[in-house]
């Protein structure tokens, strides 16, 4: 019988990781709050779940729920911008399903945080996973009317919010990443500005633990002399290196420093523009870029 529980937990573990993951932001949060699960699952007895991907969704969602409530006042007492670990992931490319590439997206996780625990827990249920109003309920314990109200108002704060997102073929993304960090490196001023949005950002997230700007830094004049210093910085240390990645969905730049990340810089590009970069420097959320992930919006199970 305990095979059977975790056969068809492991089936549907990258469903209920993704759940986890967009519901905290945290992919470390995320394992803890599976594990969790699974104990809980355990002891289940397999004979009354009729519909074992909504139960373990439902699970997995109220413990990812009591996690978010928990970590809240640690998020507000934070040391400069928080932002949600990165996500590296495995070979697959998730551009191919757009809601789900959107929906891990560093922009769109930012706006989730703005949102009510029990806000982001629907929005992400209903909006991603197409979960029925009646499985929400049960799975944030409320009815099934007052889950259609958060859902509604949790859906116009995101569509308040949200910036434009605008596929891109991954390779393309590449590209661009690719020749900024040459024109960068090469303290191209003219081609780096060329390169970015007029209202560009760099946010960095430290935790106050590693060397990183406290606030945002806006505007395409700043953010290019941001870059090509830090870039310049780099090229004098003899035991670094630079390695191109996919996170979020998104082209991401890894530094190493004699084989230890340092940092992780995911980039957002619209219209062929640089929009956003995401910089993370907290070495706390660096430790969950060490293994790839997988993710998906569905299971065949």
């Amino acid at each position: 019988m305990k095979d059977e529980h975790a056969d068809r937990f492991t089936e549907l573990r990258p469903l209920l990781f993704t759940i986890a993951y967009e519901i905290l932001g945290s992919a470390t949060e995320s394992d803890d709050v599976l594990q969790d699960s699974y104990l809980r699952w355990a002891e289940v007895d397999l004979a009354g779940v009729r519909d074992v991907k909504a139960y373990l969704a439902r699970l997995v969602t109220h413990q990812a729920l009591n996690t978010l409530r928990a970590s809240s006042r640690r998020r507000e007492e934070y040391v400069g911008p928080w932002l949600p670990e990165p996500l590296l992931l495995t070979e697959q490319d998730p551009s191919s399903d757009v809601v789900l590439a959107e929906s891990v997206s560093m922009a769109m996780l930012v706006v989730l945080e703005t949102l009510s625990p029990d806000e982001r827990a629907v929005f992400v249920l209903r909006e991603v996973f197409g979960f029925g109003y009646d499985e929400i309920a049960a799975a944030i314990g409320k009815t099934e009317t007052a889950a259609r109200q958060v859902a509604h108002r949790a859906r116009g704060h995101v569509q308040a919010r949200r910036p434009r997102y605008t596929p891109l073929d991954p390779a393309e993304s590449a590209r661009i990443t690719t020749e900024f960090l040459t024109a960068a490196a090469g303290g191209d001023l003219t081609t780096v500005l060329s390169m970015l949005a007029p209202d560009v950002a760099w946010t960095a997230d430290s935790g106050g633990k590693a060397t990183a700007a406290r606030r945002p830094i806006l505007g395409a004049d700043k953010v290019a002399r941001t870059v090509i210093g830090l870039l310049r910085q780099g090229a004098q240390m003899p035991d670094a290196r630079v390695d191109m990645g996919v996170c979020n969905s998104a082209p991401a730049v890894l530094l190493y420093r004699a084989d230890r990340l340092e940092g992780v810089f995911t980039v957002e590009i619209v219209d062929g523009l640089i929009t956003n970069f995401y910089a993370m420097r907290n070495p706390d959320k660096l430790a969950a870029v060490a293994a790839a992930r997988e993710i998906t919006r569905g299971a065949d199970v």
